[in-house]
């Protein structure tokens, strides 16, 4: 009965994927200056970067980054035209 031709086509055929991890485009940036914490309660970190690569190479841009970041360290950004608003010096309680 194994020798059936029917009974092996209902066997699912072995299917070659390609196998390995996809990243997608990333541009790296340079944090020069860590501005402030920004969001609701501070989750957020405002640095000024400098872009490395790409289109936008040596534009300087506002970003948020969340984690723990300092002076000189590596972002990989996935998009560098949009840039982060300004944080405001009025803080908690200022008009």
């Amino acid at each position: 009965m194994a020798d059936n031709p029917q009974q092996r086509s209902k066997r699912p055929a072995k299917e070659d994927k390609k196998t390995g991890v996809h990243f997608s485009h990333a541009v790296p940036a340079i944090v020069e200056e860590v501005t402030g914490r920004t969001g609701t309660r501070g989750e957020a970190i405002q640095v000024r970067c400098k872009i490395l690569e790409g289109r936008d190479t040596n534009k300087v841009i506002r970003r948020n980054v969340r984690g723990p970041v300092q002076k000189g360290d590596t972002l990989m950004l996935r998009e560098t035209e949009i840039e982060a608003r300004a944080l405001n010096k009025a803080g908690r309680g200022h008009n």
